[in-house]
């Protein structure tokens, strides 16, 4: 609201960010140190959109890791440093709540001037808070709090938009250029052009930043519900390329008849089916979508299976040929194969975990499977062996590549692709875990029918990889 020509949020609204316990420690660290306390940015700009608050940013004029740390003895949290460039600190609070703390920016004399050295308009807004923790402030119905707005960010706001609040904001830090993108996809907002322009412009600087802060940018872009919106709009404006120049080539790389798109448009529209399909996973799965839904609830699991997604076909561009014997079909044979040495190597260069790394790299390389087995089944050729050698081979991430074949299927829709490619997809699906119950599970759950042992003191073998070999075929048969 308004008050005296200024926006204003109510007290009541503020104070109830802060648990009482924390209201009553931080009113003794601010008595301990004295000066102003200011609320900003994102826990500003979520209090006025009314989403679900977050943790709080809470920012002093000076000493910043001092408030922190006596705010850490006061509370028992845990004292976090957040970088050496800058007085900032975390305190991880008991009862699952972020408090962070810094001073103001270099230079910066007042909360105004900080502001304005900070990245968006829509997170360069402040509220005062000293006078709720003194008390001059009750937080009475009738209360209200200023909110300080330097970069016009209220308007910002009011419009749906992300603009960058001074052209230096990206030479500064170069990240800001992803979190430009980030925000746009996590608030639904548009990006004001000239902010993109000066991304365009300054695209090749981001190459100074630390990969591991690009990945979490990335990961942060990708576990949004607006991924696809966000790296469509990266490829636009030619930071896209900065990240991933490993699939540029595919730009304008024709695909045989079972595909409208080329290449790169592919993976990109695998991504946005595979949104889709996150989203709404009974419509694309409904025999088997407490089975899928329980695989998505696995930690990170929504941003593996959207990043396997985009870079499913990352194998296609090297693996490029024309077959003349049959007719000039274009091929991209062991593209899977490729495609998941090719993710190891982006992989190492944004510093991905392992974890993540090992699964998504082999989703792509068993991408096909799927649609080779639907094939055969098409054509009547579907064998109990092949069915258990691919249950065997994704393990517990069988339910994951049919979430990929399913995304790909959805964004490849040329003249020859079958008609009822998804009904097929789900459908084998379906079939396939009957297999794994009927056939695989009762084999794994029982007391192996040969051991290691056995092969060691009945068959007089000596132990080395032919063990492993051996056994698995035994499991298998």
């Amino acid at each position: 609201m308004r008050q005296n020509g200024k926006h204003t949020l109510p007290a009541v609204a503020v104070a109830a960010l802060f648990p009482k316990s924390l209201m009553e420690k931080l009113a003794a660290v601010q008595r301990e140190f004295g000066g102003e306390i200011y609320l900003v940015g994102g826990s500003v700009r979520d209090l006025i959109l009314k989403r679900p608050p977050g943790d709080l940013d809470l920012t002093v004029s000076c000493n910043a890791e001092q408030w922190a740390k006596h705010l850490q003895e006061l509370s028992g949290g845990t004292f976090v440093e957040l970088g050496r460039e800058e007085d900032a600190a975390r305190i991880v609070l008991r009862q699952g709540l972020d408090v962070d703390f810094s001073s103001f920016r270099s230079g910066a004399r007042s909360i105004a001037e900080d502001l304005e050295q900070r990245d968006m308009t829509v997170n360069a807004l402040a509220v005062p808070v000293h006078d709720l923790l003194t008390g001059h402030c009750g937080g009475q119905e009738q209360d209200e709090l200023p909110i300080i707005d330097p970069s016009n960010g209220l308007a910002d706001l009011e419009q749906q938009r992300i603009r960058v609040v001074t052209p230096k904001s990206f030479a500064d830090d170069p990240l800001r250029m992803l979190r430009v993108f980030r925000f746009a996809a996590l608030l639904d907002f548009t990006i004001e052009s000239e902010t993109l322009e000066q991304i365009h412009q300054q695209r090749e600087t981001l190459n100074r930043v630390a990969k591991e802060r690009v990945a979490y940018e990335l990961d942060l872009i990708m576990a949004s519900p607006r991924a696809h919106q966000a790296f469509c709009a990266m490829r636009d404006c030619g930071l896209f390329w900065e990240i991933l120049p490993e699939l540029r080539a595919g730009q304008g790389m024709d695909q045989p008849a079972s595909h409208h798109l080329d290449v790169f448009g592919h993976c990109l529209e695998a991504l946005k089916q595979m949104e889709q399909i996150i989203a709404d996973i009974k419509h694309y799965f409904p025999e088997t979508s407490p089975v899928m839904e329980e695989y998505l609830g696995g930690k990170h699991r929504r941003v593996q299976m959207k990043w396997a997604a985009l870079l499913h076909d990352v194998g296609k561009p090297v693996t490029y040929g024309i077959n003349e014997k049959k007719g000039g079909r274009i091929t991209f044979y062991n593209h899977d194969l490729r495609g998941a040495d090719i993710l190891h190597r982006i992989a190492r260069r944004l510093r991905w975990a392992k974890e993540d790394t090992s699964l998504i790299a082999r989703l792509i390389a068993l991408h096909m499977r799927p649609f080779f087995l639907a094939n055969n089944q098409r054509q009547g050729r579907l064998t109990l062996k092949a069915c258990l050698r691919l249950i065997r081979k994704s393990k517990e991430h069988l339910p994951g590549l049919f979430l990929l074949a399913m995304s790909d299927a959805l964004a490849g829709k040329g003249e020859t692709s079958p008609e009822d490619i998804e009904q097929e997809v789900a459908g084998l699906f379906a079939r396939l875990l009957r297999v794994e119950e009927e056939h695989v599970t009762p084999v794994r759950t029982a007391p192996p029918l040969i051991t290691g042992r056995d092969l060691i003191e009945e068959l007089h073998l000596t132990p080395g990889p032919l063990f492993k070999e051996i056994l698995k075929k035994v499991e298998l048969a």
